[in-house]
């Protein structure tokens, strides 16, 4: 959200932050964010390593070859499996309550949910919700970086209404404390991950190939300008 917190999520350059990255010779991402929880085993300060996503954005930039290229990388596995293991690993070596799995739901925002969509997003599968997972995870895989995100759960969604007699500024601090709670135990485990000597670069990872077969366009019809401004993505 930038510095201060001044962006909205529609505003997050998320393409700029993932191609500064892989410009850099990033080849690994783990992303992190607050989320609201829309199931009740996973209580406000849990974290939760998540394997799916529903992307209900529709504002943002989702590709970097919108306009001159059909480039289609495969997202049936949104994020790096073998990256989402060693995260999985290093919770085992910790004592914060950890969820293995759960789908992300991205929503545009930067309103919250009403409570029919809340209830519609359970019916869907939904376990979290959120609004800067995506387009991230996709941008990722079309920069061919292993990408895994860890789900910071702030609150309940409004599925679950809260007590009438507790008022608005008691539940602001009862959220900015479980987020804190969350955020110390998610630096506990990206310190686990960097202190325990598992592998982090998977050179023959599936997401290091992931557009070896995504480019549809006929490359003469490429123009050279673009291919020279990208070919970052491809190394």
């Amino acid at each position: 959200h930038g510095e201060g917190h001044k962006l909205s999520p529609s505003e997050v350059p998320f393409a700029a932050n993932i191609f500064a990255l892989k410009k850099l010779g990033v080849h690994t991402v783990i992303g992190s964010g607050a989320v609201g929880s829309l199931r009740e085993e996973i209580a406000p300060g849990d974290l939760v390593i998540v394997d799916e996503f529903i992307d209900k954005t529709f504002r943002r930039t989702n590709s970097f070859f919108g306009g001159f290229a059909a480039v289609h990388c495969e997202m049936d596995e949104p994020v790096c499996g073998r990256l989402r293991k060693t995260l999985l690993d290093a919770a085992k070596d910790i004592d914060i309550k950890t969820h293995p799995k759960g789908t992300y739901v991205c929503m545009e925002g930067p309103q919250f949910s009403t409570r029919a969509e809340s209830l519609m997003h359970r019916v869907w599968g939904g376990d979290l919700i959120g609004m800067t997972a995506m387009p991230e995870a996709k941008l990722a895989r079309e920069a061919q970086i292993c990408y895994a995100m860890i789900a910071l759960a702030s609150d309940y969604d409004c599925w679950r209404p809260h007590e009438p007699e507790r008022d608005r500024q008691t539940l602001l601090k009862e959220i900015i404390s479980n987020l804190q709670t969350a955020t110390n135990n998610c630096l506990e485990l990206i310190k686990a991950v960097l202190t325990s000597g598992r592998e982090l670069v998977y050179e023959d990872c599936r997401c290091r190939k992931s557009l070896d077969l995504a480019v549809w366009t006929d490359q003469g019809q490429i123009d050279p300008a673009n291919k020279e401004n990208l070919k970052v993505l491809f190394e």
